[in-house]
């Protein structure tokens, strides 16, 4: 993207870059856009609007049947424990979302000119609300949501799509030390997942950094859970994203979801005591293979 941007950005004059980045505040910058999409969009034609939905991986219709897909949510739902609050999300979510408390680049995020994202990860988004909601005096949040998200970057395989449902969970609390604190939240996290996934359930985790949690997780996860709980010792995906362990969740190795501690609550606000575990399933992947 390197290479092609800058031969666009050439074709202006010179400053333009500075003057769109920096040279305007949000609301100029919004205006200026606002009045080019206004004066592209009257020249698109019915023809060419047509063209469009035919061809752009970004608005075509995702191949799931909703009805099958309704059942799988509303199984998800009515097994969420009580302590979980369902939040509905908006479909957009402030700039930076994803790229200001993760290692996500902008570039994979679907951008808009209002100073906005279009959602991509409501982990990111639950993590904001988390935050909000433990600086109000909140002691332990849990938080539940089901969101139809959009991503920037290409995918390949049958039945990829640039939009897909997610459901996510999302816990902050503060640190008790000994990393008693992860292992509750674990065992809340995986007791929703194993009673999601059934007997079949392949939960793993992963210690991408040596802590206590390895130790919590012998003498207290794993019997909590009374159930498989492996360490995956291979995995490399995502070590630069999770904050020391992440986990597998998956079923008959249909790549299901996954999940992991982050410093995203901590980061917001400016607290290294603070504990955010997340983990999130693909509603699509769980209802094709009828879990």
């Amino acid at each position: 993207m390197g290479d092609v941007s800058e031969r666009f950005w050439a074709k202006l004059p010179a400053g333009s870059r500075d003057a769109l980045v920096d040279g305007l505040s949000q609301s100029e910058l919004q205006s200026v856009l606002l009045d080019v999409t206004r004066e592209r969009a009257a020249k698109v034609t019915p023809a060419r609007l047509l063209q469009r939905w035919q061809q752009d991986r970004f608005v075509r219709p995702s191949t799931i049947d909703p009805r099958e897909l309704v059942k799988t949510q509303q199984r998800l739902w009515d097994l969420l424990p009580e302590k979980f609050d369902g939040v509905q999300l908006s479909p957009i979510t402030p700039l930076g979302t994803c790229s200001a408390i993760a290692t996500i680049n902008q570039h994979q995020v679907v951008s808009t000119i209002r100073g906005t994202e279009v959602a991509s990860d409501p982990t990111n988004e639950l993590a904001l609300e988390a935050a909000v909601r433990r600086r109000a005096g909140q002691d332990r949040v849990h938080l539940a949501t089901c969101q139809r998200v959009v991503r920037a970057q290409p995918f390949d395989g049958p039945g990829m799509s640039a939009h897909f449902e997610l459901f996510v969970l999302v816990s902050s609390a503060r640190d008790t030390g000994s990393c008693r604190t992860e292992a509750e939240l674990l065992i809340d996290h995986l007791r929703f997942w194993h009673a999601v996934l059934g007997e079949k359930a392949e939960l793993t985790f992963t210690a991408f950094t040596e802590s206590a949690l390895r130790d919590r997780i012998e003498d207290t996860v794993r019997p909590a859970l009374g159930v498989a709980f492996t360490e995956d010792a291979g995995r490399t995906k995502s070590a630069g994203y999770y904050a020391g362990t992440a986990l597998g969740i998956d079923r008959g190795g249909e790549g299901l979801g996954d999940g992991g501690f982050t410093t995203w609550t901590a980061d917001l606000l400016g607290d290294a005591k603070e504990r955010c575990l997340t983990s999130c399933i693909s509603t699509e992947r769980l209802t094709l293979i009828g879990a």
